[in-house]
């Protein structure tokens, strides 16, 4: 019996649609944006409190294959483009901390503490709530201040090291006009040349530098001054950056977030890999468009396939890991921080314009910024706590009656 023309094209659709590629590839790109466009701000940050380059290579290790295992959990479970990431504003937050009382293990415990806190939210609807209660604008000040240092960095170290920094600004410059999601790759891709040829007329050599993962244990520590200057802020920061905008961006693509997944899975593998090293893992927030977008093809039932290949890429990018921090670490002075900050501008931009969004609520985000970017510390806290302290304090004198702004 001859099939009609209506099944002959259903057949066909369905087949094209079996063949089709573009969720395979876009989540690989999604995966490579994610990687490359911020894992010098991690390295940045965990160096800042106190780790040592192999605790380093260790933590962005460790991040890569959570990232990567939480990914394929979630977007294979709930049939999701589920994404995940480590937390850039967590590691920009790390990288204006210091180092506090403890140490390196210090830091590793408020790691932890992070996470736990994360998972929390998905078991704890009253700490979700409590979230939601300090104002988004206060938040995005906070990170906006934490920010503001780090992408400084690349005007500085263009004054110190022109020739080095110069071609990598005016890549990430020229890409931002053509190609903006590429323009933080593109400007790695130049400063990794630039620091082979530095390498190369200097006669240093890497043979012999550890080239293969390796997970570096470090047993936490728990002091006060690490829960209040790191955990507490590294949850506020990776709540309020990543994960609430993360469940806005799938649903602007019409996906329901599975949150108290979501949070059980990033808040345990963050507490599970801290010892490694490992900060905060998140819901992805602007590469999570990548894979819940047209780019990964025109069938939304089958754009999870999608997300469950940038958790395989996380996997495979794990790999190259350490090998990319040992040419890192080897670049000239400022190269890193210079890359980092090009990869936050964007960032800080937005932030900026969201905390004074509200031209009757901006003194409040005003402190809170300028408290941040002071980089005060007391009592052995960083700027971070007390910049949302003294938003808060600011907030409840001059608005007494005004409700939190949710985020």
């Amino acid at each position: 019996m001859a099939k009609s023309p209506a099944s002959l094209k259903t057949h066909r659709s369905g087949r094209t649609s079996a063949l089709d590629s573009r969720p395979v590839v876009a989540g690989i790109v999604t995966a490579l944006v994610g990687f490359t466009s911020s894992f010098a701000v991690v390295l940045s940050g965990l160096k800042a409190v106190g780790a040592d380059p192999a605790q380093a290579a260790s933590g962005l290790l460790a991040l890569t294959v959570a990232v990567g295992v939480g990914v394929l959990w979630l977007s294979w479970r709930s049939k999701v483009p589920v994404t995940l990431a480590w937390s850039t504003p967590g590691a920009a937050l790390l990288a204006t901390s210091g180092t506090v009382d403890g140490g390196w293990p210090a830091a590793v415990g408020a790691f932890l503490a992070a996470g736990i806190l994360i998972a929390m939210t998905g078991l704890v609807p009253a700490l979700g709530r409590m979230m939601a209660k300090i104002p988004a604008t206060l938040a995005q000040a906070m990170l906006a201040g934490v920010l503001l240092q780090l992408c400084l960095a690349p005007f500085k170290a263009l004054g110190n090291v022109p020739l080095f920094i110069a071609p990598v600004i005016a890549c990430w410059l020229v890409m931002m006009k053509f190609a903006p999601r590429w323009s933080v790759p593109a400007a790695l891709l130049v400063a990794l040349v630039v620091i082979g040829v530095s390498l190369a007329a200097g006669g240093t050599s890497l043979a012999g530098t550890i080239m293969l993962p390796t997970f570096d244990w470090t047993t936490p520590q728990f002091t006060l001054q690490a829960m209040a200057g790191i955990a507490l802020p590294l949850f506020v920061v990776t709540m309020a950056s990543q994960n609430v905008p993360g469940v806005a961006v799938l649903r602007s693509f019409g996906y329901y977030t599975p949150w108290r997944s979501a949070m059980l899975v990033t808040g345990a593998g963050t507490a599970l890999v801290a010892p490694f090293g490992a900060h905060a893992i998140n819901l992805a927030a602007l590469s999570a468009a990548l894979a819940a977008g047209e780019e990964a093809g025109p069938d939304r039932s089958r754009r999870w396939i999608a997300g469950f290949t940038s958790g395989l890429a996380y996997l495979v990018l794990a790999v190259f890991s350490t090998a990319l921090v040992s040419l890192v670490a080897a670049a000239p002075a400022g190269m890193l921080e210079a890359v980092a900050g090009l990869a936050l501008l964007g960032t800080l931009a937005s932030s900026v314009s969201a905390a004074l969004a509200d031209p009757e609520d901006r003194i409040a985000p005003a402190v809170t910024f300028l408290t941040a970017a002071s980089g005060l510390g007391f009592a052995g806290v960083g700027s971070a706590f007390w910049a949302l302290a003294a938003g808060l304090a600011v907030r409840a004198v001059l608005n007494p009656r005004r409700p939190p702004a949710s985020s």
